[in-house]
């Protein structure tokens, strides 16, 4: 399909890179498809970034049929525009839309739309170390029922926008905060889904937890309340007698693309890496015998975010001197070298936007 470009009649201006937050600063155009069950996805189409106009009984208001994806773009030092691992998202996203009766995307459509809108908005991206243009696709369901059923029409989009780093304070270990009245996804539901009813349902425990003065939840399973799962928006690494471990798959976990990214390195670099069941009583016990070392989450808002405080209930266990450890720091080192185009892709993760 040809995607039909209109643009802006006036461009917008980019704030300072000293002045960026994260996900304000929206950028002059959006890419915007509609599926229809007789048309199927159709009217590809960049334009300028707007409101959308939906009826009050669109079905994603009422039953929550929303999925979406998170990336970068990143600008290198030879002025290049890099994406990273943009595929695998899309990949992630069609695997969101097969748990919620979503029609699938071409995902060779969707990039060359990506592609375009990115260069487009060239001027938008960021050139200083930590900020970059993040990426927001998205798929709503549209229909104007009440009825209980998956909608008959859909809109995808894409929204840019330029950010600075995710942690205003930097890449400094965070304290979090276990959830034990609150969980987030049961094994079988969709918290393997990028959906916006599991976020919806993380609001409330991380109210609490900032309250408390805690950056992020670690949440638990539904079902025994102490098996870990993630930490805020992001997966959770332990390193344990120098082992990388990380919470398996199970069905209630975000396999993160970050997450796939740190494994391959470790494994790469000989790291003994496990994928298992993890208890909180696991971690405070290996805190108290000194085997625990190191505690990140990685993401890709933040890419790595390490951790330096838990606190479950009335316990409370430090994580090193208060600084990122190193093995943190090599993980962000290497990733970001390889997504601001200062390190080689030996992974073939990078695809350029020309």
């Amino acid at each position: 399909m040809e995607i039909k470009v209109t643009r802006v009649a006036k461009t917008g201006t980019r704030p300072k890179d000293a002045d960026l937050g994260f996900g304000t600063a929206f950028t002059d155009h959006m890419f915007v498809m509609d599926y229809s069950v007789d048309k199927g996805w159709h009217d590809p189409r960049i334009e300028p970034y707007a409101n959308f106009s939906m009826s009050p009984a669109a079905m994603v208001l009422h039953y929550g049929q929303a999925i979406f994806e998170g990336l970068k773009a990143y600008k290198t030092p030879d002025n290049k525009i890099q994406l990273f691992r943009a595929r695998d998202n899309f990949k992630r996203m069609n695997r969101s839309a097969k748990g919620l009766c979503i029609p699938e995307l071409d995902i060779d459509l969707v990039m060359d739309a990506l592609k375009q809108l990115v260069k487009l908005e060239e001027n938008w991206i960021p050139e200083t170390l930590g900020t970059s243009l993040y990426i927001r696709p998205t798929i709503i369901a549209t229909d104007p029922y009440l009825g209980v059923r998956s909608s008959f029409t859909f809109k995808f989009y894409i929204i840019l926008c330029s950010v600075g780093a995710y942690y205003a304070e930097g890449f400094n270990p965070v304290k979090i905060w276990v959830a034990k009245d609150h969980v987030r996804a049961v094994r079988r539901g969709v918290g393997e889904f990028k959906t916006a009813a599991n976020y919806a349902a993380s609001l409330s425990a991380g109210e609490h937890a900032k309250k408390e003065g805690y950056a992020q939840v670690l949440w638990l399973d539904a079902l025994e309340m102490k098996y870990i799962e993630e930490v805020g928006a992001m997966n959770i690494f332990f390193i344990i007698k120098g082992e990388l471990v990380t919470p398996n798959l199970s069905g209630s976990i975000l396999p993160g693309i970050t997450r796939y990214s740190v494994i391959d390195l470790a494994k790469k670099w000989g790291m003994t890496v496990s994928e298992r069941k993890i208890s909180i009583d696991e971690i405070f016990t290996a805190s108290e015998d000194g085997s625990l070392t190191e505690v990140f989450g990685s993401g890709t808002a933040a890419v790595i975010s390490p951790v330096g405080e838990i606190r479950y209930g009335d316990r409370v266990i430090n994580i090193g001197d208060g600084t990122p450890g190193k093995t943190s720091m090599k993980f962000y080192d290497a990733l970001t070298g390889i997504q601001y185009g200062k390190e080689p892709d030996t992974e073939n993760w990078i695809e350029v936007v020309e």
